[in-house]
């Protein structure tokens, strides 16, 4: 068991060396980004990345404060929800409505890779590629869609 102290300086050094691993990786418009703090350019649309005990996500959040803004964006990314689930190669999780952290009612799309602890390090270079896999893919598909969603609600 780590202190709390340990415990955020384990998770601050996987998150640098994370950072440091994605920095020479472009977008998909060819710019650099800040991988570990992804910027949608859309209000209340993030983009999550966690490493924890049991598994290390990837998704999709909606984090509208009216909750008919909320749905109208997340029946958005149901309408393409074929063409994501083509660019991620993969089918993700789709929750319309859960709690976060602060106890507040959101919207997510997220796909977790289970049995693997941000405390292991034998467990990075895994939470790393499939960080970077997931994120990449959201990037591209963000790159496309993005204007559907500038300037809604």
């Amino acid at each position: 068991m780590y202190s709390r102290s340990e415990a955020i300086q384990i998770k601050k050094e996987f998150w640098t060396r994370f950072g440091l691993y994605m920095k020479p990786v472009k977008n998909a418009a060819g710019h650099t980004t800040n991988w570990v703090n992804y910027k949608t350019g859309v209000r209340h649309i993030y983009f999550r990345m966690d490493a924890g005990k049991r598994a290390a996500s990837v998704a999709i959040e909606l984090k509208h404060p009216q909750p008919e803004d909320r749905e109208s964006t997340y029946n958005k990314f149901v309408q393409l929800k074929t063409y994501l689930k083509n660019v991620l190669q993969e089918t993700w999780d789709w929750e319309p409505l859960f709690y976060d952290e602060d106890g507040l009612p959101a919207s997510r799309i997220i796909q977790q890779l289970p049995d693997v602890n941000v405390f292991n390090q034998a467990d990075w270079p895994a939470i790393i590629s499939f960080l970077k896999d997931g994120i990449m893919k959201l990037d591209l598909f963000w790159t496309d869609v993005k204007p559907q969603f500038e300037g809604a609600i």
